[in-house]
């Protein structure tokens, strides 16, 4: 494992921080990261193979602008990022009001401007004993494999109408979104949730639990999961791993991202806290990458080989640095 702390300022002077969410660039590698102050923007990374050895180089913020331009009238919480050609994709967060719903919505990679703001369904929506609860999602985001455009998003608790222990998902495709199955994911307490999901080329789910405990206890899973399933069924984790017994540094981890295979071929992961604009926490950044198992060869060391030994032993710790 590596992991750094990230700058406080950007090349500009001005500070950074709440970064929610992070995605690859297909193109280049870069990574972005999305930061859900009360005026979202995009940050990239340019030199990661520098993480854990020296400070990163951060590029130029991209604001992210209503359809004219202008800066939106109320926060939008932004949490899960898709990139895809030249648009981008975030989800944002309930807050059971009028002027900040929970949306899909798309952007103008090139200039930041809003193209397109979809609510979610109904069942999703704020009414009476229904919906979203404040601040409780959703958080994640990922395009599922195979063409055409498919993204899976979840919440980040359950629904007020739901069980206790199931999180909704729901696909978003060129018919618009479709329901599928949930996630049966107990949740030991209210500031528990489920903040991310990852779709690897290679199959099936990777999810990102983190949990808090005040006054400053933090714990995070990483969760294998099947594919999603038809509407009503439900899917419980594969696997799961402690990911602070992994080495990774306790805080308020919240975005993930598939990042370069090392040399040796095995696949990585990128995870990133977010801060909440509070001194007392910090936006770091850490790579992840599965151990080497017994009888694993190259080309058999994948996201699929991680969740096999179903412990944190199979998760490589070591290399920390910021």
């Amino acid at each position: 494992m590596a992991h750094g702390v990230l700058p406080a300022k950007g090349r500009d002077g001005r500070s950074l921080g709440g970064f929610s969410a992070i995605a690859s660039d297909p193109s280049d590698g870069r990574l972005w990261l999305l930061s859900d102050r009360e005026e979202p923007e995009l940050v990239p990374i340019w030199d990661l193979e520098a993480l854990g050895r020296r400070p990163l180089r951060l590029g130029e913020r991209l604001p992210l602008r209503n359809a004219t331009g202008e800066p939106f009238p109320a926060p939008l919480d932004a949490e899960g990022l898709v990139l895809e050609g030249n648009e981008l994709w975030i989800v944002t967060e309930e807050r059971r009001s009028a002027d900040r719903p929970a949306q899909l919505l798309r952007f103008d990679w090139r200039s930041g401007h809003l193209l397109q703001a979809q609510p979610l369904p109904q069942p999703w929506r704020a009414a009476p004993g229904q919906g979203l609860a404040v601040n409780q999602g959703p958080e994640s985001l990922t395009r599922l494999p195979g063409s055409p455009l498919t993204l899976l998003l979840a919440a980040e608790r359950p629904l007020l109408q739901d069980p206790p222990d199931q999180l909704r998902l729901l696909e978003h495709g060129p018919g618009g979104f479709r329901p599928v199955g949930s996630l049966q994911l107990l949740l030991p307490a209210p500031y528990w949730g489920l903040t991310e999901l990852l779709a690897p080329p290679g199959g099936g789910l990777l999810g990102l639990v983190r949990g808090f405990e005040p006054p400053a206890s933090w714990w995070a899973q990483l969760l294998h999961l099947s594919p999603p399933g038809p509407e009503g069924s439900l899917q419980a984790p594969l696997a799961r791993w402690d990911l602070l017994a992994a080495g990774l540094p306790p805080d308020n981890w919240e975005g993930l991202a598939l990042g370069a295979p090392l040399p040796d071929g095995r696949p990585t992961l990128l995870l990133v806290s977010d801060d909440n604009f509070n001194p007392l926490q910090a936006n770091r950044l850490a790579r992840l990458a599965p151990r080497r198992l017994a009888g694993c060869s190259n080309s058999s060391t994948s996201t699929s080989s991680i969740s096999s030994s179903g412990s944190v032993a199979a998760l490589e710790g070591g290399d920390q640095g910021q």
